[in-house]
Formats: structure tokens, C-alpha cells, sequence
């Protein structure tokens, strides 16, 4: 009895690996939407436009970028998760998926098992920038005006619980300073804000500032990565400048709902990394503050599962919560 027991088991496994090769290898016979839960021109719409034109190439079939831009991601990411789990509809999200699932408790899905993470498509640093008219030249300089001005200091975020307002707090923690944050509604006003000297120090990706750096209105004192980024060779990071634990980077990804064939997570992965590493996308990336990162997808889902927990941990020490 135990024998066909075991036999039928073996058999039902089987038909399963089957049918999920099947569905594989028919897969992907209508148009596939990538969906991005910014309005156009953002980085992740950005991003979701360049692979979904190469990805289309490689797969025989349309790309459509489907932009979703409410609730911070929270809708484009809740659509996804509700969608039948075939690899017709995916998300591409940055690093402020991670830090939303560390303190929102109110998202119409969950983080870790309502997906499958199919690849990591960059990383980049963020910059500690001041105004060009700061006396701060160094990055040691602003810790010693923090140090010796505790709370006087005003730094800006595009809001409470954003991926710069972690990162901040994650510096201002290895420093072991501490400066008062002033959340925006967006980077735009704590940009024009930095400039106007009504906030001393911003957190800011690379896209979002670099533009002002080279032209000569902000100053960049260091990069957030764990090593000097070859987005902004120039800059020493906070890691390498003796704050140790500060390390921090954005990241882009796609994900697909919980269920999808493995089969075509696997396709998926394999055509996304062979298009991030080619040379015209790495150039591409660099342009845009960011180096391709492949991973594996159980090597994503495990990475996001660190950050969730990471950001959970900064934000109670930090006491960040959500706006």
C-alpha cells in the first residue's frame, strides 16, 4: 500500500514538472505588461522601458509598460499581486518596496508572499549632497558641525519613510550625530529647499541630484554605497569614510505573483540578466546613477527579504513610521 502511496506521489510530482514545462514552453504567446508605480519619466518607468524593448526582441512577443502611479507603488504593486500568476503581468519596483513593507502595515498585499521576484535589473548609491554656498567641503567637516550643533541641522527626505529618509537616519546613526528632518512631498521641494538654505543636507539618488551637482549648485561630499560607485567615482563613501553601518543603495527589480511557473521565472531571469549585461545597457545604466546586478531569483527573494527585515530593525531604533 505505502508503495503506490509512494508511486502515485512520484506520478502527480511528475505531471506537475510536465505541465509546468508545458506551460513554459508555450510561454509567452500573447503580450506581456510590465506594470510601474510611477508616473513616466521616473526611474522605474525609465528602467521598464529599456528592458521591455529588449525583452519584447528576445521573446517574440510585446512589451507594454502600464504606468500605475498611486499610493507610492502600493496600487501598480497590489495589482500584480492579484493578477493571474502566468508572467503576463509583472512589476518593476525600486528599493522603496522594502522600506513600505518595513512600516506599513495597511498594504493590500503581502510583501514576501504575494510575489515571486523574477530579477534585480540595477543598484545605485545615493549622494550626501549640501548647497554649493555650504562651508561644508567634506564629509568630515558636516559631521563636526553636527557633532558640535546637535539637532541643528535640517535635512530633507521626499518624505517620511522614504528610501533617503532611511538612509539618512542609517548615517546619522554610524556618525553618531543627529540632525532634524524635514519631509517633502517629493525631492523637487527639498531640492529647491536645499538651495534656498532652509534644509543643510540631502540625501538624494543620483538621478534625482546629479544634474544640480554638475552645475555647480550642490555640492556631493560622499556616496552611500559600501565602496566608491563608478556612477560618482570622485566621492569616497560613508563606509570607506569610517562610518560603518551606513552602507545603503537603491535598487530596481522585477517581480511577478506568488505562482507563477518556475519555468518562466527562470526564462524571464535568464533574458533579463543577459540584457542588463550587455554593454550598451551598462552604459545605459551608468547614465542613469546605476550598475546592472543580476541575481538568481531565489538570490532576489532572499536579498528582499533581508532588506525588509534591515529596514524594520532601522525604523524602530529611528522611530520612522509611515505618513
Amino acid at each position: 500500500m505505502k508503495t503506490l502511496v509512494v508511486r502515485g506521489a512520484l506520478a502527480f510530482a511528475c505531471a506537475l514538472a510536465v505541465a509546468g514545462a508545458a506551460q513554459a514552453q508555450a510561454w509567452p504567446a500573447k503580450p506581456i505588461t510590465l506594470v510601474v508605480g510611477s508616473a513616466p519619466g521616473g526611474s522605474n518607468d525609465t528602467f521598464a522601458r529599456a528592458i521591455g524593448k529588449k525583452l519584447s526582441e528576445a521573446l517574440g512577443q510585446p512589451v507594454v509598460v502600464d504606468n500605475k502611479p498611486a499610493g507610492g507603488g502600493v496600487l501598480a504593486n497590489a495589482f500584480v499581486a492579484k493578477a493571474p500568476p502566468d508572467g503576463y503581468n509583472l512589476v518593476v519596483l525600486s528599493s522603496t518596496f522594502t522600506t513600505g513593507a518595513a512600516i506599513r502595515t495597511n498594504l493590500q498585499y503581502d510583501a514576501i508572499k504575494s510575489f515571486k521576484p523574477v530579477a534585480m535589473l540595477g543598484k545605485g548609491p545615493m549622494l550626501i549632497t549640501v548647497s554649493n554656498d555650504s562651508p561644508y567641503k567634506t564629509i568630515g567637516e558636516l559631521v563636526a558641525a553636527a557633532k558640535a550643533n546637535p539637532g541643528k541641522l535640517n535635512y530633507g527626505t521626499s518624505g517620511a519613510g522614504s528610501i533617503n529618509h532611511f538612509a539618512t537616519e542609517l548615517f546619522t546613526d554610524a556618525a553618531n550625530i543627529r540632525m532634524t528632518h524635514v519631509p517633502y512631498k517629493g525631492m523637487g521641494p527639498a531640492t529647491n529647499d536645499l538651495l534656498g538654505g532652509q534644509i543643510q543636507v540631502l540625501v538624494a539618488s543620483a538621478p534625482s541630484i546629479l544634474g544640480q551637482v554638475k552645475g555647480g549648485r550642490v555640492r556631493a561630499l560622499a556616496v552611500t554605497s559600501a565602496t566608491r560607485s563608478p556612477v560618482a567615482p570622485d566621492l569616497p563613501s560613508l563606509e570607506q569614510s569610517g562610518y560603518k553601518g551606513s552602507a545603503s543603495e537603491l535598487w530596481w527589480g522585477v517581480l511577478a505573483p506568488a505562482g507563477t511557473p518556475q519555468p518562466v521565472v527562470d526564462r524571464l531571469n535568464t533574458e533579463i540578466n543577459k540584457i542588463i549585461l550587455s554593454a550598451d545597457m551598462k552604459e545605459f545604466f551608468l547614465k542613469e546613477g546605476a550598475e546592472p546586478a543580476s541575481m538568481k531569483p531565489a538570490e532576489f527573494e532572499a536579498f528582499i527579504a533581508q532588506e525588509i527585515e534591515r529596514w524594520k530593525q532601522v525604523a524602530k531604533a529611528a522611530d520612522i513610521k509611515p505618513e
